[in-house]
């Protein structure tokens, strides 16, 4: 077990260890004040070596530790905190980052839980459109970046309402000319939230369809307040992923559907980007006929009755009225109908016509 560094521990003569803020097999995170910059504090990625490793697979790991760490520090996004300096200490590489006050979305949603509530799905969506804005940006760089460790406790909300997406720990660059290639970091994500092909660590292979499901299995939790079954018990048993509106009937049709296709099992049944997963949770609804109807849920159809009760109950009272005149009126004879032309009966038109003079 990895032994976290002590309180008041000085790195690189600038960084002042505060507090442990987590912890794993693979490292720690702490809050440090930096003490070249007076007021500033920063959050401390600490990453461990393989202690089975070969001299030589730690030299190329140490290089690969700064390759990407040096792609990291040039991102420039509100939602991903900025990498501002990266070095080595005693064996241990380190990741100086942003340090982001405030709860985590898993805390946020365990303090819904707690209350018997779900969390709105206005603004789980909002979040969605926050972290579909970050990972476009992220997909986008030369080579694209891929985080593949999105869940909820790894994205924390601001006291400005800002998220931020804070642990890059399984980053990995898509190299042209290798996509399989091997990050710093040798972890396999949260399960709940992992791709099936992530599961073989890296000699599998991933792209930004990974991203994707865990993006989607991350709403799933927060909208449902469950985590869904994970990538290999849905391999052996197929529909043991409980659709979300059974879970929370208040989600949107488009919402579980977006949802669903951003988490099927196969990448080539993903939505090939997070531009296009994104249109397709937010874009409008066809206009066809009952499109109406069908985008509508539970409470939906509540909230529109509540909000039209009056004119749903003059409409009825209408209906009937006119059902009952309808009933009850008299029938019109020929003789009452003056300016109507009865045709005369069929049979007249077959008598034989009178005979010439």
């Amino acid at each position: 077990m990895n032994t976290p560094l002590p309180s008041g521990t000085v790195l690189r003569s600038r960084y002042k260890i505060i507090e442990l803020i987590g912890q794993g097999g693979m490292g720690a995170v702490y809050r440090a004040e930096d003490l070249r910059l007076k007021g500033r504090e920063c959050a401390l990625k600490e990453i461990l070596p393989d202690l089975s490793a070969t001299p030589e697979i730690l030299e190329q790991t140490r290089e690969q530790f700064y390759r990407e760490a040096s792609i990291l520090a040039r991102l420039d996004h509100p939602t991903l905190p900025k990498v501002s300096d990266y070095f080595s200490h005693e064996g241990r590489e380190y990741l100086v980052m942003d340090y982001v006050p405030g709860p985590d979305l898993r805390e946020i949603l365990n303090e819904a839980r707690r209350q018997g509530k779900f969390l709105a799905e206005k603004t789980v969506l909002e979040w969605a459109r926050q972290l579909s804005d970050a990972l476009q940006y992220l997909h986008s760089q030369e080579p694209p970046v891929l985080h593949r460790d999105i869940k909820p406790s790894n994205i924390k909300l601001t006291p400005r309402g800002q998220l931020k997406l804070v642990d890059f720990g399984l980053v990995k660059l898509l190299l042209p000319d290798d996509s399989r290639t091997v990050t710093v970091v040798q972890g396999r994500g949260t399960a709940q939230y992992t791709p099936l092909e992530q599961y073989g660590g890296d000699t599998g292979h991933t792209d930004v369809r990974s991203d994707i499901y865990s993006l989607g299995a991350t709403l799933y939790h927060l909208l449902t307040g469950t985590p869904p079954a994970d990538a290999r018990e849905r391999f052996l048993r197929p529909g043991s992923l409980i659709p979300p509106r059974e879970l929370n009937p208040d989600i949107s049709p488009q919402t579980e559907r977006a949802l669903l296709q951003a988490m099927a099992m196969h990448p080539d049944q993903r939505p090939s980007s997070v531009a296009e997963w994104e249109a397709m949770l937010f874009s409008a609804p066809p206009s066809s006929p009952g499109a109406e109807l069908a985008v509508f849920g539970r409470g939906e159809w509540a909230q529109a009755v509540q909000a039209n009760r009056w004119l749903i109950a003059v409409t009825v009272g209408l209906a009937a009225v006119a059902l009952l005149v309808t009933l009850f009126a008299p029938p019109l004879s020929p003789e009452s109908s003056p300016g109507v032309e009865i045709n005369p009966p069929a049979v007249l038109a077959t008598q034989t016509p009178p005979a010439s003079p």
